[in-house]
């Protein structure tokens, strides 16, 4: 499972007013765990990864209080999300050297020495007759900070090697795969291998079940290679739902019948009193200036469909991160100045409600450090780079991008997405003008995307880092409140390209 270490509400931010409904938090989340272990002695509890991220808590304490708090609820096993390297290698060395639990994940390859000497590939549970197999998504060094002696392969063929492994030299045959992958790949993992029993996933934040809104049964059942059953199961997100399985096996290993269902951690699970008074007593360093009111907006600032198209609060920090860097350049020839700004939307991170915004609202929305920064390109590059954008397909590398956009209010752009990748971009004017093919534009981004995060950008080292998103994020609400930003249309779907467009790629 993945889940916070304090509670929150729908919009993912920290929850300070239970009678808005509050969801999740350890306290709560140990209250079942301690119901269920004494209702299914013969259990395993298992932690799918993304400790990190979130809260002010690890904004402000880092993995020290997750540490602590994960130990406190006993779980049997780790595996790693990509959110562990946010703080880089080292970092989360130390982290892993404070846990008193196996962290396992086979595709991951380290010569940092905490990392080597902690990350086993998977951990047999004796007791049990039952080896539990790790997995990390392969992107990770895309989308957060990894070190250059970190490396991660293919989790499809590594996690095959390690069931050959355990079947050539034990004799264990109950073999469960605990990933961080995403759903549709770890039902990919299931096809294209031979001898999981059963995959507990993560990373996709994918609903499961019968509920509302459910992307899929829970389980999932896919057939191996050989034919039998493999169940997949994933519990959302941020510890909302307390994924829980009973399974069945054959003396060969294989899956005969399950039982369960995600849990909904709602009010109705009490806190567990002394996790909690550690969890109020940590508030208490950051709590002042966290709760600093810094202004107010009259739309709530909604962060949900920033990796599906245009979403308030990433056109908010768009807006903000490119007003910064213009006005610092007040003394500098206009052509030099910056055009527009373009962030990754992964980087926008949660909800601020309308009404009053607190200065630990903006932490958590934007919780990476990351911060401003500028880069030039051509015209002709620029729109190789707004191509890839709305393809996902770098046009410099032909890879994948694994987030969606958020841009300032100068740039507009309008594209197909009927249109095979490399053809979908239809339109791009900034400030009403087509772009220049010839000219040189420097652009506002941030230094997570310069140096070739989530793929958008390619990758670069000669940057400056000036400040952070939340504080560029806070000096601009401090002086635009009450903020009366509307969500506007920059980003455009299309139908067919009108002669006028195709004069863009033409010129």
């Amino acid at each position: 499972m993945k889940a916070t270490t304090t509670c929150f509400v729908k919009a993912g931010t920290d929850c300070v007013d239970p009678s808005k409904g509050c969801f999740g938090g350890y306290a709560r989340i140990k209250t079942k765990v301690t119901e269920l272990r004494a209702q299914y002695p013969d259990h395993l509890w298992l932690n799918a990864g993304d400790e990190f991220q979130g809260t002010l808590f690890y904004s402000f304490y880092g993995g020290e209080k997750i540490a602590e708090t994960i130990n406190d609820l006993k779980f049997d096993a780790m595996t790693l999300g990509n959110h562990e390297w946010d703080g880089g290698d080292e970092k989360l060395g130390l982290f892993l050297k404070n846990l008193t639990f196996p962290v396992v994940s086979c595709n991951v390859k380290s010569e940092y020495t905490d990392l080597k000497s902690t990350i086993k590939n998977y951990h047999i549970f004796e007791e049990h007759g039952l080896a539990v197999i790790g997995a990390t998504t392969p992107t990770t060094p895309t989308i957060s900070h990894v070190g250059e002696l970190t490396t991660f392969l293919d989790p499809v063929e590594e996690v095959q090697k390690a069931i050959w492994e355990i079947r050539n030299t034990t004799d264990i045959k109950r073999i469960v795969a605990l990933t961080h992958i995403g759903y549709d790949i770890d039902q990919q993992l299931a096809a294209q291998t031979e001898g999981l029993s059963l995959i507990i996933g993560g990373h996709s934040h994918t609903l499961l079940g019968d509920m509302e809104g459910a992307q899929g049964k829970y389980p999932t059942i896919v057939d191996d290679l050989a034919g039998n059953e493999v169940f997949i199961v994933t519990s959302w997100r941020w510890g909302e739902n307390l994924g829980s399985i009973s399974v069945t096996f054959d003396e060969d290993g294989k899956a005969l019948a399950y039982q369960g269902a995600p849990i909904h951690m709602d009010n109705t699970t009490k806190l567990e009193p002394d996790l909690q008074a550690k969890v109020t007593a940590w508030r208490g360093p950051f709590e002042d200036f966290a709760n600093e009111i810094i202004g107010t907006t009259e739309n709530t600032l909604d962060q949900t469909a920033c990796q599906s198209g245009d979403c308030l609060l990433g056109q908010v920090m768009a807006d903000a991160a490119f007003e910064y860097l213009y006005n610092l350049t007040t003394d500098t020839p206009e052509d030099q100045r910056p055009s527009f700004a373009l962030i990754n939307a992964g980087g926008v991170r949660a909800t601020i409600d309308a009404g009053n915004i607190t200065r630990g609202q903006v932490i958590t929305s934007f919780p990476f450090g990351n911060a401003v920064t500028k880069l030039t390109y051509s015209g002709e590059d620029l729109l190789q780079i707004l191509e890839g954008c709305v393809s996902r397909v770098n046009q410099f590398n032909n890879q994948k991008l694994s987030s969606w956009f958020q841009i300032s209010h100068n740039l507009n752009v309008k594209y197909n997405p009927s249109n095979p990748p490399g053809f979908m971009l239809m339109d791009a004017k900034i400030s009403g003008q087509r772009i220049d093919l010839e000219k040189e534009y420097v652009i506002v981004t941030v230094d997570f995307v310069a140096t070739g995060g989530d793929n958008i950008l390619p990758k670069s080292s000669d940057f400056v880092v000036l400040d952070t998103l939340d504080e560029v994020l806070v000096d601009y609400i401090k002086a635009k409140t009450p903020l009366t930003n509307a969500l506007e249309k920059r980003v455009v779907k299309v139908g067919k390209c009108t002669d006028k467009a195709q004069k863009v790629f033409s010129a």
